[in-house]
């Protein structure tokens, strides 16, 4: 059976990790990028959202995503990154609901599995392999 319970572990720790990586580069690219925040507070403004918003960008693909490679406060790390899914999805990418990609796949099969593991480690949390794994708090 412990075995068993490392492998579930391990699974939990390479999802959130891979989850982690990749979001944060997207953080990264939007705070290094010439256009990176300007599109991000033209999206907000053009919704007609409060310009504070802009800055979620920052939790959401910065701080989040390190606290998901780490293994800390990762259910709730996952929910921020869940809830700038969200607001991705349904500020910048809402025509392409209902498309297909020209493989084949859904146009948004990227950001739906974004959101998918950041669900799925909501649910499960970060496992032992982690920081907050180490004293059983915090994952």
């Amino acid at each position: 059976m412990g075995g068993s319970q490392g492998s579930q572990d391990l699974g939990k720790a390479l999802l959130r990790i891979m989850l982690g990586v990749l979001i944060l580069m997207h953080g990264i690219a939007k705070l290094t990028g010439a256009a990176g925040m300007g599109f991000v507070a033209k999206v907000v403004a053009d919704a007609g959202l409060p310009a504070w918003l802009t800055y979620g960008v920052y939790i959401g693909e910065v701080v989040a995503p390190i606290l998901l490679i780490i293994g800390l406060w990762s259910r709730l790390a996952a929910l921020i990154v869940a809830i700038n899914m969200v607001f991705a999805l349904s500020l910048v990418h809402a025509k392409q609901f209902g498309m297909l990609a020209d493989t084949g796949g859904w146009a948004l099969e990227l950001q739906g599995m974004y959101l998918g593991a950041a669900l799925a480690v909501v649910l499960m949390g970060a496992g032992r392999f982690s920081v907050g794994g180490i004293n059983g708090k915090f994952n």
